[in-house]
């Protein structure tokens, strides 16, 4: 993509040539092995820690890179471009992170930050329930309060990062009787009684990404484990939700690019009938479609980078650039897959990994559906 991106600093820049090396150093050497595993081994997040590449935005007296959106971005983009898949550093950096270091208390922030910023302890979020899906107002999973203690019952599934993870955000209700007023975020140690994993979901894309069932069973926890007040998750959660979208469109955006390349460069070379399949016209106005859609999702991207940057995002502009972006990219990628045939149907081609890893952009994070609502309140 030959489109000037006014969007980055100098400082963005060296940190995607740092995250560039090392994914292709330390990532991309490993993937046939943590696919085989369904997980990412401990050691390689530690490296992550070392090289400054986790919590990049997250202050520098906790142990962050005190960095803004854009080097989250820089980061996201280059994990993309690398075609690794597993790595949870973006759920637990950009998503789970953020909710210590806003809303925890200093304590918290002083106990916890610096062991998460050098990947001593992988995060994760648990929301998503067996029967909820994306309606966050109706988690079943309840902390019961007795003195100085919560009791946290209930179940959870769809967790990234849920093999691998020491500390878990868990969405809760501490007052079933308030609806979304009664939604409460406990962080609570793998270590506790109580706690445990359940399988490792056997996804259709992904496969290195450790997504688990997680269980609690009567697991107490101290009150200091509450992150901010009491009956505030639900707030707490819309008011971070914009970041989590935007993410996941950025991955969208430079996945539709990559892909874009890997497929030109494929059509250049295939002969079929006597010519290259680039020689075929419909190829061609294929292509040609994929990348004014390309352009056209990277144009609004960058924008609103620029605006989450400037913390000017609404929850609007987050649903339609995570709507857009993804939407694009499910039905070009079809179009890519097609155009390299039996090959595109092969896990060894760049573009057949994308086409299963890229279909779940349209439900995590909120699905689809859920984006066309929020837009269409704003109507």
């Amino acid at each position: 993509m030959h489109i000037h991106r006014s969007v980055f600093r100098d400082d963005h820049e060296m940190l995607r040539h740092t995250a560039q090396r090392f994914f292709q150093r330390e990532c991309a050497p490993r993937q046939a092995e943590w696919d085989k595993a369904g997980r990412v081994d401990r050691e390689t997040w530690l490296k992550a820690g070392r090289q400054g590449l986790l919590c990049v935005s997250i202050p520098a007296e906790y142990g962050g890179g005190g960095g803004d959106f854009g080097h989250v971005a820089v980061l996201a983009e280059e994990l993309t471009r690398t075609g690794v898949s597993g790595p949870g550093f973006a759920v637990h950096s950009d998503i789970v992170a953020p909710y210590i270091a806003r809303i925890g208390s200093e304590e918290q922030k002083e106990r916890w930050l610096p062991g998460i910023c050098a990947g001593e302890q992988i995060l994760a979020i648990a929301m998503s329930e067996p029967g909820v899906g994306s309606d966050l107002k109706a988690v079943r999973t309840s902390a019961r309060r007795e003195g100085d203690e919560y009791v946290i019952n209930g179940s959870k599934t769809f967790i990234t990062n849920g093999l691998n993870a020491d500390l878990i955000v868990v969405v809760c209700t501490t007052d079933p009787s308030a609806g979304a007023k009664g939604v409460s975020l406990i962080v609570v140690e793998a270590t506790r009684e109580g706690f445990r994993r359940g399988r490792k979901l056997d996804k259709i894309g992904m496969q290195a990404q450790d997504t688990a069932e997680l269980f609690f069973d009567d697991v107490r926890v101290p009150v200091s484990n509450r992150l901010g007040e009491e009956g505030k998750g639900f707030a707490y959660l819309m008011s971070e939700l914009p970041q989590e979208r935007l993410s996941i469109a950025v991955s969208a955006a430079a996945r539709l690019e990559v892909c874009l390349e890997h497929t030109l460069n494929y059509v250049k070379d295939r002969r079929a009938f006597g010519q290259t399949v680039w020689d075929f016209q419909n190829t061609k106005f294929k292509l040609a479609d994929i990348k004014a859609q390309a352009t056209a999702v990277r144009l609004m991207i960058d924008h609103y980078i620029g605006e989450h940057t400037r913390r000017r995002l609404t929850l609007e502009e987050s649903a339609i650039a995570k709507l857009y972006a993804t939407e694009t990219l499910g039905k070009a990628l079809d179009e890519m897959v097609q155009l390299h045939g039996g090959y595109g149907y092969m896990l060894e081609y760049p573009v057949a990994r994308a086409f299963v890893d890229a279909r779940v952009s349209r439900i995590y994070g909120g699905t689809s559906e859920v984006m066309r609502d929020l837009i269409s309140r704003k109507l």
